[in-house]
């Protein structure tokens, strides 16, 4: 079976206090269903991890709005290392976490009354669409995007994952990457300039090439109508050499650690990874003769590294619950992979939310 690529399933989020982040997250991003929780060794890891298992808390949350979820992820086996000096756009690495929100506008004035740290005004992005930037408490960054897909309409402004900027070093280099392997087809835009929109962050007032990048067909799979279509954009500083967002540190301390998809087919996404360069750096496969079993959901999982070393994670879901306490699960073997749950299924969801 050739690979399905069902959207963005979450960008991970290293922290240092997990249940201190995740609160924070469920009250001001809405990211409050749980999808699992565990405490355990990440021991397939040893690429991005020194060679060493480490013990790691994660929870996958989900925004019934639509779009990705956030995989929190705290290193316990060690302290987690901040970065030493703040991150400059185009650093390589993921530098910003794409949010989708039906009104920008809405979003802003409400992140503004609770005191939260806005980092700009309502700003045009270089195809005329409202959004604008701000920062959790720890210096992770997010750009709020005007989107009208909706899976749920609700009360409230913002709903998941829409996407990410990634710094790179040499943009050509790296759409071997996005754009072939995860079927990115449609470049929105590609500009090299200084630009307005960017000059509130950080190293903003640099020039850049910006290449957005977005898929032209639907989505399938399972999941595809809840995760709703994604962007990247890709972030190239020309006018000094970037650093990497986590150099002198390891994956999973604070910042955003990966971005992983939903996905099917995965011995034909190893075998074309392969073949372009960006072999499997972790396999779940290799190391067992079942599917992986993370607490409350299963499936198969596989990491490549952009050029920069960026970790992209692949997951094949198996298993998830919809209402846990029930012994309610989703089990997704052996039915067609590129065909949507019903959507009261996917609805269903709802029930794990945690207030």
């Amino acid at each position: 079976m050739s690979k399905i690529v069902s959207g963005i399933q979450q960008i991970g989020i290293g922290v240092s206090d997990l249940e201190t982040s995740w609160a924070w997250y469920r009250k001001y991003f809405a990211m409050d269903v749980c999808i699992f929780e565990e405490k355990a060794l990440a021991n397939f890891m040893l690429h991005y991890t020194e060679g060493k298992p480490r013990e790691r808390h994660a929870v996958l949350a989900i925004n019934m709005q639509g779009g990705g979820g956030f995989e929190v992820w705290q290193h316990t086996g060690k302290t987690p290392q901040p970065p030493k000096e703040p991150l400059m756009i185009g650093d390589t690495g993921i530098n910003i976490c794409k949010m989708k929100t039906f009104d920008a506008q809405k979003a802003l004035d409400y992140f503004k009354v609770e005191g939260l740290n806005v980092l700009s005004p309502l700003l045009k992005t270089p195809n005329k669409v409202n959004h604008f930037f701000m920062s959790d408490p720890w210096g992770n960054i997010f750009q709020f995007i005007e989107d009208s897909y909706l899976f749920t309409k609700d009360k409230r402004v913002n709903g998941g994952t829409y996407g990410a900027i990634i710094g790179v070093s040499d943009i050509e280099k790296s759409l071997a990457v996005y754009q072939e392997i995860l079927n990115y087809d449609t470049i929105v835009y590609d500009l090299t300039d200084t630009f307005g929109d960017l000059t509130n962050l950080n190293g903003g007032q640099s020039k850049f090439r910006r290449v957005l990048l977005a898929h032209s067909e639907k989505r399938q799979g399972a999941f595809a109508p809840l995760l709703g279509p994604t962007q990247i954009e890709l972030v190239q500083v020309l006018d000094r050499a970037p650093a990497h967002v986590y150099a002198g540190r390891m994956w999973g301390d604070p910042g955003f650690m990966h971005l992983c998809f939903d996905i099917n087919g995965f011995e034909s996404l190893r075998e074309e990874c392969q073949q372009k360069g960006f072999a499997f750096t972790v396999d779940s496969t290799k190391a067992l003769d079942k599917t992986f079993d993370m607490g409350d959901a299963a499936g198969n999982f596989s990491y490549i590294s952009d050029p920069d070393g960026t970790p992209i994670e692949f997951v094949e879901t198996r298993k998830v619950p919809i209402m846990k306490k029930l012994g309610l699960y989703i089990k997704l073997y052996n039915r067609d992979p590129k065909k949507s749950l019903p959507m009261w299924i996917l609805k269903a969801l709802r029930f794990q939310r945690k207030k």
